[in-house]
């Protein structure tokens, strides 16, 4: 009997090893940047299969993509922090639940959108150096904790149905506090290296999501 009881917790143990080293969630692979909060960042956006591809573009709330990113066509354009709250679109803590959280719902698990403070986190313990993989020219983010790092594609945004191409736009999941039509999002510009910086932009435009997970 103590035999068996043995052989059990040694496979327990092999399991739990090997789910640790697999740095995977739900089947997507993370990286561990040894940030404070301990969250750890996908290696690649949501709708890419590799670390250097953009991937797709979703407005802010929005869980599907489309063929144009107007305002006319935005579920939440114009909604106060009181009216997403109360149409349960944003939490307590002032982010996107589950159901309006491109990450959460397109890749399950326990992956979801960053909130601006997480961006915050990110670029106050990391460096951001323009670089190129597979040949695609990329920012390069590296932990100044571990040595660990991502990449984040160039990606552009949607406007309309149109890519507008030059720096790397990434939505976060809170909105502004005081404009109703805004929420805050990364970006970083492909001229000047990779200056980054977490602002607010129109809801209705089309940007990259990379999912963090705890």
């Amino acid at each position: 009997m103590k035999r068996i009881y043995l052989i059990m917790l040694v496979v327990a143990a092999t399991m739990m090893m090997s789910c640790k080293h697999d740095n995977k969630i739900a089947g997507h692979e993370y990286v561990d940047l040894g940030l404070p909060s301990g969250l750890k960042w996908a290696t690649c956006n949501v709708g890419a299969e590799n670390p250097e591809e953009s991937g797709n573009y979703y407005a802010w709330g929005e869980t599907v993509t489309k063929d144009e990113y107007t305002e006319d066509n935005s579920l939440i354009f114009g909604l106060s922090r009181s009216e997403l709250k109360a149409q349960g679109i944003i939490d307590e803590k002032n982010h996107l639940t589950q159901s309006y959280d491109a990450a959460a719902v397109n890749w399950g698990g326990s992956w979801r959108m960053p909130t601006s403070k997480e961006f915050g986190e990110l670029i106050d313990n990391c460096t951001f150096e323009r670089t190129t993989q597979n040949g695609i020219e990329v920012c390069k983010v590296t932990s100044k904790t571990n040595g660990n790092y991502i990449f984040l594609p160039i990606t552009g945004y949607m406007s309309g149905s149109e890519l507008v191409s030059g720096n790397g736009y990434y939505w976060s999941s809170t909105p502004n506090s005081s404009k109703n039509t805004e929420s805050y999002f990364l970006v970083f510009n492909e001229e000047d290296g990779c200056w980054c910086s977490s602002v607010t932009d129109s809801r209705p435009d089309g940007m990259a999501v990379r999912p963090v997970s705890k």
